[in-house]
């Protein structure tokens, strides 16, 4: 009789244990340089003006560290997917399309700007609203990434 009484509380210790460690929320790190040596400046996100278009992040690059470094991967906290872009004219007409790797040199700063470079954002959360934040996580080749703070905008407002 004292089994199954036994089995119980070790299960509901066992589930008391993982819940409290599992649950617990960490707030993205407010960082502008890290171990891959990137800062980010006049960063922002700007919300479509349509819902169910994309966003789009616009800010300036700045390679800090002592080597070359390509970034070669976006991420956006509360995006379903995101992609870098850039702009390009094709057959008379100006056209967006996914990017490969973008080599930013020591010292250099890379702006993704509208009409340039720029991070497309897509199946945006509804938690994703004009006033607050996300975190933007930029990826290099080798592995190192470096996480942001980006604040969101509204469509109309100045960028």
């Amino acid at each position: 009789m004292m089994k199954p009484v036994f089995a119980a509380m070790m299960l509901a210790g066992t589930s008391l244990g993982l819940a409290a460690c599992g649950g617990a929320e960490t707030e993205a790190p407010a960082a502008t340089d890290d171990a891959a040596g990137l800062e980010i400046a006049n960063a922002r996100m700007v919300l479509p003006a349509v819902a169910g278009n994309p966003a789009a992040i616009y800010f300036d690059l700045k390679n800090n560290g002592e080597r070359g470094v390509a970034v070669r991967k976006a991420e956006v906290a509360g995006a379903g997917k995101t992609e870098v872009h850039g702009t390009m004219e094709w057959d008379g007409k100006m056209e967006m399309s996914e990017t490969g790797p973008q080599a930013v040199q020591p010292g250099e700063t890379l702006q993704f700007e509208p009409g340039g470079l720029h991070v497309m954002v897509f199946d945006l959360s509804p938690d994703l609203v004009a006033g607050s934040e996300t975190a933007m996580t930029l990826t290099v080749a080798g592995g190192k990434a470096a996480t942001f703070n980006v604040p969101i905008q509204e469509a109309g407002d100045d960028r």
